[in-house]
């Protein structure tokens, strides 16, 4: 139950200037923490803490790394004292959105510059996923990105890649190039052997059909490895 009585910590009970809200409304909301942007999703604490008590506790499980706490489930919230499944589902539910706003993006058609560039519009898709996923971007003449597609969804050590199915999407979205992107669970950034066979022969049946492939990137919660940055395209 999140109900509690007079002498839960409400926000409400606070004094003003420690108000996540208020604050919020005199100083801005990049003034907040993440605990107090937690506390203000939540409401309330319980009988011992703060919302914000509350909050600081949440993010020193994930060691105050966000992209790891958007990995919780609603179970694993509730095992915070003072989190009932409302509560949970507020939190999952904001950090889904703080994701999603991250892929708005792509319809900017943003010029890719760098491999950083690259490893900024895939992120968001692939950090937090618990199996591996392998990924295009498709570019024009001009580097700039036309689409993303998803190619092959596999478990947690690998993922089957068809290039049939890759050059299939480049085509159809009349790509001149294309980047290739899969994520490491584990968090190892290392390619595997597999990885580069995959890579070199991928290059080779481009030059086929005359799509450039520019870059191939593995990603994990710890970066990103680019293939194009180590001289191995």
């Amino acid at each position: 139950m999140e109900n509690y009585t007079k002498n839960s910590f409400s926000i409400k009970s606070w004094a003003e200037e420690d108000r996540p809200r208020e604050k919020m409304q005199l100083k801005g909301k990049h003034s907040l923490s993440d605990a107090e942007l937690l506390a203000i999703l939540m409401g309330s604490g319980n009988r011992e803490e703060s919302a914000v008590v509350l909050g600081q506790k949440i993010l020193q499980s994930v060691d105050c790394d966000l992209n790891e706490l958007g990995k919780r489930n609603i179970k694993e919230l509730m095992k915070f004292k003072g989190v009932g499944e409302a509560k949970a589902i507020s939190i999952i539910a904001a950090l889904e959105i703080g994701r999603r706003r991250q892929l708005t993006d792509i319809k900017t058609r943003p010029q890719i510059k760098s491999s950083r560039t690259a490893y900024d519009l895939l992120a968001p898709i692939l950090v937090d996923l618990p199996h591996e996923e392998f990924w295009i971007l498709l570019l024009n003449r001009g580097n700039r990105v036309m689409g993303r597609e998803k190619v092959s969804m596999g478990g947690v050590t690998g993922t089957v890649v068809d290039g049939k199915v890759i050059f299939k999407k480049a085509l159809l979205g009349n790509a001149t190039s294309i980047i290739l992107c899969h994520n490491h669970p584990s968090g190892t950034l290392r390619p595997s052997q597999a990885d580069i066979d995959i890579t070199k022969k991928l290059k080779t049946a481009g030059k086929t059909l005359d799509i450039s492939v520019v870059d191939h990137l593995i990603v994990s919660e710890l970066g990103y490895y680019s293939f194009a940055d180590e001289g191995m395209m």
